[in-house]
């Protein structure tokens, strides 16, 4: 059977992701608190992890690998939280158009703790997405929850954001080191583990009926995201396919209209636009970077 393009693969991921979102929305609208489904989404995604990679009888990671994907897990978690409780305070594709930011925020990060450089036309970029971020948190969305806080929902996405990219700066320490089904199998296990235990403590631990499902959901959607997303970048340049992330903007404001009544206003698009545009130029601006400490070309860009 033939591999599907790369494209289609990122787009299809960059649905699952959308899904996700939608799916924890709707569970937290109901009687089910956001600590209770987040720690359903990572449990249930631990057990389907842990038998994939029993299965496949990877070997074991060290002990000092285990205290770094704990680490690193503690940024993830937490990311995850402040992203979902955003959810509940504003719309749907706003909480999508702002998290767009984790793209900014990377450079900035890799270099205190990689001592990786940024360029002039990096920090230039980085500051104009912020800027666009700033117009669609001044946005007025149709149908987005009538009770909730948006100072409270930006502050959540944008610390979303900032410890998204900590955790991808973070990421890149091992993936030179260990296969992504060993990383994926950590990235639900500890989530879990950390947020059980203030599961149990802070919050009734049984989501609402006929939840389940729709958190199980989740968790496949979130272990076919890693699938889709690695075969893509496989088989194809980062630069070519980093640009089809950002139809999540399209896919949100579809699942936030069909099953939120959410219709976002028009500074919500402007900002995605502006945030959009500097991505691409941070993106592509660090691939000229790479060309030219190797001295090469930059003709062949698109080869």
């Amino acid at each position: 059977m033939r591999t599907p393009h790369p494209i289609l693969l990122v787009c299809l991921g960059v649905v699952f992701g959308c899904g996700i979102d939608a799916l924890m929305k709707y569970v937290m609208q109901g009687a089910t608190s956001v600590l209770t489904a987040t720690t359903w989404r990572y449990a249930l995604g631990s057990a389907i992890m842990l038998a994939l990679f029993l299965q496949a009888r990877r070997p074991f990671p060290s002990l000092p690998a285990i205290r770094f994907h704990a680490l690193r897990s503690l940024a993830q978690v937490i990311s995850a939280f402040c992203f979902f409780y955003s959810l509940t305070q504003i719309a749907l594709a706003e909480a999508v158009v702002l998290g767009f930011t984790a793209a900014l925020m990377i450079a900035p990060i890799a270099r205190i703790i990689l001592g990786e450089k940024m360029s002039p036309v990096t920090i230039g970029a980085s500051l104009v997405g912020f800027c666009g971020a700033a117009l669609a948190a001044t946005a007025e969305t149709s149908g987005a929850p009538a009770d909730g806080n948006r100072l409270h929902g930006t502050a959540s996405v944008l610390a979303s954001a900032v410890l998204y990219a900590l955790n991808i700066v973070l990421l890149r320490l091992r993936t030179r080191e260990e296969d992504s089904l060993t990383l994926v199998t950590f990235m639900n296990i500890f989530p879990a583990l950390f947020l059980l235990p203030f599961m149990l403590v802070f919050t009734d631990p049984l989501p609402a009926d006929g939840a389940w499902t729709l958190l199980t959901g989740a968790a496949v959607f979130g272990i076919g995201i890693w699938w889709l997303m690695t075969m893509a970048y496989a088989r194809a340049k980062a630069q070519t396919l980093a640009p089809f992330e950002y139809t999540g903007l399209i896919w949100s404001a579809l699942l936030g209209y069909f099953f939120f009544q959410e219709i976002p206003g028009w500074r919500v698009w402007a900002g995605a636009g502006i945030i959009i545009a500097a991505c691409l130029v941070v993106a592509f601006e660090t691939h000229f970077a790479a060309r030219r400490e190797a001295k090469l070309p930059a003709s062949d860009i698109l080869t």
